[in-house]
Parts: C-alpha cells; structure tokens; sequence
C-alpha cells in the first residue's frame, strides 16, 4: 500500500530516500506506465519518490559535444527542442510519436528506456546515437550504453528500487553527421510500432565513415544491424550500397508473429525497406544525397 510520497530537491537526496526504503520505494517522473502499474499489482511500492523538483533533471544541455537529457525530460520537452531537432534528428521524431500530445507532455525519455519495452521509440533512437545512461545509486554512479539496459522484455538492468537513471548522454551531431527515425504503424496516433528504425551516419567524401542502426521490435530490446553497419563502413554513398545494407540488417532480427503488430513474414518481409528509408534520410539530414 503506498503510503509516502517524497519530493527530493538533490540528486544525492533522492538516492538517500531510495536507500533508506531499502527497496520498497520506486522513483516517478511522468508516471505514464507506473500509474498503472502500482493499482494492478504489476509493481509493489508504499513510497513514490518525485524527481520533478530536482532542477538539473529536466534541462536538455549541451556540453563540451554532448547533449544531456534529465531524467524528468518529457517527450514533448525533446521532441520541441531546437537542439534536439539539429543535432539529433531521429530522437526529435521518435519522442514525437509516442502516444497522444497529453501523454508527450507528461511521459519521459527515461522513463520509456527504462520501462524496457522492445519497440520504445525514444529508446530506439537513442541506441542509434550511441547513448549513455548515467545511473546513480548509493554505492555511486556507473555508466552503461542504453542497450545494455535490457535484460529481456519489458526488465531493465537498472533496479529501479535503489538506482536512478539521472540522465543519458550523446555526441551532438557534427558537420556531415545526421541521423534519422521512420516508423510502421498501423494508424496515425495512440498506436505502438509495428516496426521502427532509427539510423545516425557520418560521410566525408562521398563515402560513409560509419553508421549506427538500431532495430525494434525485433528481439528483448533495440538491436544493432551489425553486419549492416560493417557494410556501410568506407563504403560510397550510393543506393546500391544501402540497398546492400538494408538487406544485411536481416541477419540480427528475430520479429516473432503477433496480433498487434502482425506476421513475423510481413515485418520481415518490411523491416529492410525502413532500414533503406532511416538510411536515406540520415544522408539527407547530413547534407548530402544516394548516387
């Protein structure tokens, strides 16, 4: 039964609060999921603690080339952001795409990372940046990439009854860096992704020096297209090469059949299609164009 709700004004008092719970406090921010969660017995708690006062957790920063994003950042907070719209174009998307404009302005990124769901948007996007989650604790602060917080659908590394995800980090774009989002879904609002895609590349001469893919759902969490991306490595910027690529990302996904989302065949069948789409985009948004 819930019977404490605290409001820290620190980063350190928050852990305190954790640790002196000792494991039957969890941490709230938009409370989208664990709302929910708490009246259908899904999670058990007798104390919420409320980071929204804690005034570095809901700034989005730029700092010696990368962009911080607080731990109480809501969705519309980033998808709105100028900075986030330039140098982060794929995340700017896919946090504009989650739920309604109501559920926007209360989610957050961290809480969609954290809430460990294969296809989460932001999450997507995200792994495709190369972020970084920071997570505070009592023992002190550690820093794992984002998609080494999965441990399976729907479970997080992160224990949420005595860490806190503070932040995630990522490099800001450079010139000729550009990333890029696309989304298969079946109607235009309120509806979880059949498939989504998130890409960020750097060219220099007509060629790709690198790329990140990130897939979903197509495993326990967003999946990198490795072989993809080895392809695309030094290679021209053409349309025969993606093309090469988008088919290679084949080889690291595993969609399994569902109601909701559809046939493992179809998304197989599509997922090449928005990887070539992500792809061709984040070309564009570095200022180049596909031979």
């Amino acid at each position: 039964m819930l019977q404490d709700y605290l409001f820290p004004e620190t980063i350190s008092e928050a852990v305190s609060f954790l640790k002196s719970n000792e494991g039957q406090a969890r941490v709230i921010a938009g409370g989208t999921d664990l709302l929910l969660d708490i009246p259908e017995g899904k999670i058990k708690t007798s104390c919420l603690i409320d980071i929204t006062r804690i005034p570095e957790l809901s700034k989005i920063t730029l700092e010696d080339g990368m962009i911080r994003i607080g731990a109480a950042v809501t969705h519309n907070q980033a998808a709105n952001s100028e900075l986030i719209q330039e140098k982060a174009a794929a995340l700017a998307y896919a946090a504009s795409c989650v739920g309604s404009y109501q559920i926007r302005n209360s989610a957050t990124v961290i809480g969609n990372v954290c809430n460990a769901q294969p296809a989460a948007d932001t999450a997507v996007a995200l792994v495709a940046l190369g972020a970084t989650a920071e997570i505070a604790a009592a023992g002190g602060t550690e820093y794992v990439p984002v998609e080494k917080t999965y441990a399976g659908v729907g479970k997080s590394t992160v224990d949420s009854a005595s860490q806190l995800v503070t932040r995630v980090s990522f490099p800001a774009a450079l010139k000729n860096q550009g990333s890029a989002f696309v989304r298969l879904h079946q109607r235009n609002a309120l509806a979880l992704p059949m498939l989504n895609v998130a890409a960020m590349v750097a060219l220099e001469g007509g060629k790709f020096q690198w790329a990140r893919i990130a897939m979903a759902p197509v495993g326990p969490g967003p999946v990198r297209a490795l072989s993809a991306e080895e392809i695309l490595k030094g290679a021209g910027v053409t349309t025969e090469v993606i093309e090469k690529a988008a088919q290679a990302a084949l080889e690291h996904a595993n969609p399994r059949s569902s109601a909701l989302r559809g046939s493992k065949e179809y998304r197989t069948s599509v997922l090449p299609v928005l990887v070539r789409r992500a792809l061709e985009q984040a070309v564009v948004n570095a200022g180049s164009s596909c031979k």
